[in-house]
């Protein structure tokens, strides 16, 4: 049996096909695709099609998972609205079965049309399925090109005191934050250097993936959103951006203070998820961290070590490119329980 799974970011839509044998994962393949929702949604069902016949063809998918996080992009007036067009998108796409990650369960089409917000923003549930597997008793942080989200783990099962990200983002479960597309002032004010500190520009002048790429933290290939000033993303490109946030040109920062600047900043953004880390393990009395997404060395590992707790990296058993996406691959999970227990 193979089994989509998707999941439908703001940003980025990410897709395991996962082939199950006798009921155990014999294959899995991962495929993603940047797509900005609010301005592109009506692309949806393209790049939903593309994604899966990179991978296979249609006709070689029994059921598809969804989740999803693409409802709250401002395309859409509410949440309930966003999760709504999504689904009927993929409704229309795929004629096999199609089910939807809720907070509490897997729900159909007629289940999700009488509680839309049960749909919105339940990826990490899926995540979690992966992570109870690893290690029953845990921290599990997730830090993507966006967010991060911080979710506990006891006797393999998530025990997350917030539901939605409205909820979790009071609980230290949510931290807006993420490797790529978070912009440098919303987590910084003032930047340290040559004895003297520097306010920062409040502008969408550069982003964390710039910060990333002059350090050599991330890939050519992981810089997959736009750049803030529309141009390229060599590191030069992305010195240049991170100097404009200090007011600042490459005629007047030197490589060597663009580095030290990038160093603080992720320095700081490791401080930013820590804080919201320590608050979680106090409160749920765990010190152990599992850690995934493309931020788990950059920023998750980090943020663990700073605060000494014991970390184990998703990245262990499953590959950098499943890490990736892995609300993707449990989503899959997920609908081949689903279409099992129907």
């Amino acid at each position: 049996m193979k089994i989509a799974g998707f999941d439908i970011g703001g940003a980025n839509t990410d897709l395991a096909i996962i082939d199950f044998e006798d009921g155990e994962i014999k294959d899995i393949k991962t495929d993603f695709e940047y797509l900005p929702m609010w301005s592109r949604n009506d692309e949806l069902g393209r790049t939903l099609i593309n994604l899966v016949e990179r991978i296979s063809s249609i006709e070689e998918i029994d059921a598809v998972g969804i989740s999803m996080t693409a409802e709250l992009v401002d395309a859409f007036e509410t949440k309930s609205e966003g999760v709504l067009n999504i689904a009927t998108t993929c409704e229309k796409l795929f004629d096999v079965p199609v089910a939807y990650i809720g907070l509490n369960n897997v729900l159909s089409l007629s289940e999700l049309v009488n509680n839309p917000l049960e749909v919105a923003a339940a990826n990490w549930i899926a995540t979690s399925q992966i992570v109870g597997e690893i290690e029953k008793d845990c921290i599990f942080v997730d830090t993507g090109s966006t967010t991060t989200d911080i979710i506990p783990i006891k006797n393999g099962k998530e025990c997350a005191k917030g539901r939605t990200d409205f909820e979790r983002s009071a609980t230290g479960e949510l931290v807006y934050t993420g490797t790529l597309r978070t912009n440098l002032t919303s987590f910084i004010d003032s930047v340290p250097l040559n004895n003297k500190n520097y306010r920062v520009a409040s502008e969408l002048f550069a982003i964390t993936a710039d910060v990333y790429n002059v350090l050599d933290l991330i890939k050519d290939e992981d810089y997959v959103c736009a750049t803030c000033d529309g141009e390229g993303k060599s590191k030069e490109e992305s010195a240049r951006r991170i100097s404009r946030v200090l007011c600042a040109d490459l005629d007047i920062l030197s490589k060597e203070e663009i580095l030290e600047i990038a160093e603080y900043i992720h320095k700081e953004q490791v401080k930013q998820i820590a804080s919201a880390l320590k608050e979680v393990s106090e409160r749920e009395n765990l010190n152990k961290v599992v850690v995934t997404g493309l931020g788990k060395d950059i920023l998750c590992s980090e943020a663990a070590k700073f605060l000494n707790l014991d970390v184990i990296s998703m990245g262990d058993i499953y590959s950098d490119e499943e890490c990736v996406v892995a609300p993707a691959i449990g989503t899959a999970i997920m609908m081949k329980n689903y279409i099992q227990n129907q």
